[in-house]
């Protein structure tokens, strides 16, 4: 079994500036890497001569690097690896740009010595920080950018260098620190991965621990799933449910409380002039009340999420495409080439709608504690659900009226979010071929009353009724209660 438990550090001053600057170092080793692995990439096109401008030096294709994305000299492998001393011949004596930016760390801790005060563990998971960063690119993610301030929180060290003992953590190269022991980590757990990240409120801690030992949460087969739950994001209420029932979406960033607030903190930043002290203060308000903001939204969304796990065996929600959605709209040329008002000022207030809603992490929310309650998410395509009549199945974009749903070919009337969820879980029970079991509401009868009465607006003798039939006691005395049992009339009740 694998888990991560997230704490909150307690540096002191020292420390802290410690940590500072191993970010700034650490970014500027990350911008140095991508740099280089751009460059490498590059050098493969010079067919001819050429001075690099920084260090002046002339450049020959005989002189570059034979791996491709790295201008690192030394490219073969010295023979120290792992198949050799097996015995085998290695089959790749050629090394990746990630490795020979790694074996370079050493060059870098000799040039410039302040280095030298980071573990080594931390220094190289930078290159292979970089490395993934192109990997997610190869797989169609967005080409790496080069690191700012901002961009640029965190770092990791690798398994087996931390400590932990009570509220304390013993860091490689910066010592013991306090942390607030929220849980305490279970026995037979071996700490892997531990990231340190910077916040606006101060510093966190992300422990990985592993139990090989303790198999992984059971999953409930798709034959054993007997209830099943369809949620259609909103924004109006946040979702939707297939019962009928709603979750309010409380708008953390949008309401008007919060945009007056922070327009007023965003103003006096902008009056603050640039570079100066006062302008920071400014600045770290304004990041302050953001992160004030998330954190209430991960709250509500965890207990939300809860909320909607515990409903059923399995949950369904539409695979959307978040990013898509909020994209600017075309623009509109006229005959002369001037442009036309194209809708993206109204469409402006509908993204930031979408962006405080942020369904994308409520969905991965829902498919963490589905993990680990035993249950199932499942994602379905969201084409055609909010116009698909529930009853008739229909499909017409003009049923949908704002709202309000209301059906062009059998008359159907309903909310049109709440119609929406009721297809998402239709559509998840058809495309997964589920054996769903349909509730039969029972009727609704008196829990005092044993035997269902019907009473008549003309009946005078309302609570002269059996010992069963009875009404509910208010404190001592039995509502309606007649101890004389003398006929009463209709005045009198």
């Amino acid at each position: 079994m694998l888990l991560s438990f997230k704490y909150k550090l307690r540096p002191n001053q020292q420390q802290s500036q410690k940590l500072i600057q191993w970010l700034d170092m650490l970014r500027a080793n990350y911008n140095w890497c991508l740099r280089d692995r751009i460059d490498g990439w590059h050098q493969q096109f010079i067919c001819g001569d050429y001075c690099d401008l920084r260090t002046q030096v002339e450049i020959t294709p005989l002189t570059c690097g034979i791996t491709k994305g790295t201008q690192l000299a030394n490219p073969w492998k010295e023979g120290g690896g792992k198949a050799q001393k097996e015995g085998y011949k290695d089959t790749s004596p050629k090394r990746s740009a990630s490795l020979m930016q790694d074996a370079n760390l050493q060059e870098l801790k000799e040039a410039r010595p302040w280095y030298q005060s980071i573990d080594i563990g931390v220094l190289q998971s930078i290159p292979a920080r970089v490395n993934e960063s192109f990997n997610k690119f190869f797989k169609g993610a967005g080409f790496p950018k080069f690191k700012r301030r901002h961009d640029f929180k965190s770092f990791s060290y690798k398994p087996g260098r931390i400590k932990i003992k009570g509220n304390k953590v013993y860091l490689p190269k910066i010592g013991w620190l306090r942390f607030y022991n929220s849980r305490v980590i279970p026995e037979g757990f071996e700490i892997k991965t531990v990231t340190i990240r910077q916040k606006v409120d101060g510093w966190y801690i992300s422990v990985r621990i592993e139990n090989k030992d303790i198999p992984r949460f059971p999953v409930i087969p798709d034959s054993e799933i007997k209830t099943i739950t369809g949620c259609d994001m909103g924004l109006g209420k946040l979702v939707y449910l297939s019962d009928g029932s709603a979750i309010d979406n409380p708008r953390f960033a949008t309401h008007k409380k919060a945009k007056r607030l922070m327009r007023i903190r965003q103003r006096r930043v902008s009056r603050k002039q640039k570079g100066s002290k006062n302008r920071s203060k400014a600045q770290l308000r304004v990041s302050k009340l953001h992160n004030k903001i998330q954190q209430r939204r991960e709250s509500y969304q965890w207990d939300v999420a809860n909320r909607i796990i515990k409903r059923s065996d399995a949950v369904v929600v539409e695979d959307l495409q978040i990013q898509n959605m909020m994209k600017r709209c075309k623009p509109v040329k006229s005959e002369s080439g001037r442009f036309l008002p194209n809708g993206q000022s109204a469409k402006r207030g509908l993204n930031s709608s979408i962006a405080d809603a942020s369904w994308y992490a409520l969905t991965q929310k829902l498919e963490y504690l589905a993990v680990k309650s035993g249950k199932k998410l499942y994602r379905v395509n969201p084409r055609h659900t909010s116009q698909t009549c529930s009853k008739c199945k229909h499909i017409d974009k003009d049923s949908r009226n704002g709202e309000k749903f209301i059906c062009t070919n059998c008359g159907h009337i309903d909310d049109a979010n709440l119609q929406a969820a009721r297809n998402v879980k239709v559509k998840a029970i058809e495309t997964y071929k589920l054996n769903i079991v349909k509730k039969i509401k029972s009727k609704m009868v008196r829990r005092d009353s044993s035997k269902p009465v019907q009473l008549n607006l003309f009946e005078v003798e309302l609570y002269e009724r059996s010992s069963v039939n009875t009404l509910p006691l208010k404190g001592k005395r039995r509502v309606g209660e007649n101890p004389q049992g003398k006929q009463l009339s209709l005045w009198d009740i």
